[in-house]
């Protein structure tokens, strides 16, 4: 069975996967802006990847202009821009389609089953070190590529099966989860420290681990949003713990976090939904995090200043 796949927004993460199933022959859309498709229409989608650069002319939908249903919907958006992107590939949906997003965080969830019920969502974690440039070009800065996925509720839906064989083989790390709630909970509290503290101390982990104190400061930060997961019910795996604050306190790592490439260039964050969020289920699970709070506030500061214009 050969799933039709819509692709929405060809950024740095959809864009990246989205290229690579062009790539390896999938039945691949992508719903983008206006903008967007000029751009490439005129240079096509470009990648710089240590796996071999790759240019590729990909079908373009522009919002509105949805004439058809798609088997997969790949969701790679900011979370700030998740409920325009639902509207605008709601026309993609039909009976038996999949949502499949790999957004920061948990909430989206939510939103996602109320608007298009629990059948039509999957779980998915991606690990892909990318952005685009000025030029528009996809950069892979590492040679990660994995992505996760599966269902969050039991399903014998034997769809989830083409999903697999459609998302394998296709130039990068696919495999299908049985897992895949607590791995997005296990990112999350991975994004969720290093965003905090490579946000608050406007530092790469190398500068920060360099510093008195610092590795103490990230290990603390670490803690605190362990103990949020695991007030929740969500306890990550010991390796995930260990590995984390290994990645957290390594000498001369050069280890940023997407919130602050973000902060540094001056456009949005994503501080509501990875660490606002967050806090929230602490709080209502009574477990204090002031290290956490304490970035959170200073990014919600930049936010509320970036949205006054």
């Amino acid at each position: 069975m050969s799933l039709k796949i819509l692709i929405v927004g060809a950024g740095a993460v959809g864009g990246y996967f989205g290229a690579r199933l062009v790539e390896a022959g999938r039945d691949v859309s992508f719903l983008v802006r206006p903008n967007r498709a000029e751009s490439l229409k005129k240079d096509g989608l470009r990648i710089l990847s240590p796996h071999g650069d790759l240019t590729v002319r990909p079908r373009i939908v522009l919002p509105g202009e949805i004439s058809r249903s798609y088997d997969l919907i790949f969701l790679s958006v900011k979370s700030y821009a998740l409920e325009a992107a639902m509207t605008d590939f709601t026309p993609a949906m039909a009976n038996g389609s999949f949502v499949l997003p790999v957004l920061n965080g948990v909430r989206h969830i939510d939103l996602l089953n109320g608007r298009f019920g629990e059948d039509s969502v999957l779980g998915g974690v991606c690990y892909v070190v990318t952005e685009l440039d000025r030029e528009g070009r996809i950069l892979q800065g590492a040679k990660i590529q994995d992505l996760a996925y599966g269902a969050l509720i039991p399903t014998a839906n034997e769809k989830l099966g083409a999903v697999d064989g459609a998302l394998r083989g296709a130039g990068f790390d696919a495999r299908l989860s049985e897992k895949i709630q607590q791995e997005m909970w296990e990112k999350w509290v991975q994004l969720a420290s290093l965003g905090a503290v490579t946000c608050l101390l406007r530092g790469n982990i190398g500068d920060i681990e360099a510093a008195p104190g610092g590795a103490n400061l990230s290990l603390a930060i670490l803690n605190e949003c362990v103990s949020i997961l695991r007030a929740c019910g969500h306890s990550p795996g010991e390796e995930v713990v260990a590995r984390t604050r290994s990645a957290m306190t390594a000498v001369g790592s050069q280890s940023t976090s997407s919130m602050y490439r973000d902060l540094a260039k001056g456009a949005k964050v994503e501080v509501d939904s990875i660490l606002g969020d967050l806090l929230e289920r602490g709080r209502a699970a009574g477990v204090a995090a002031p290290l956490t709070e304490a970035a959170f506030i200073s990014l919600r500061i930049y936010q509320d200043r970036i949205n006054r214009g």
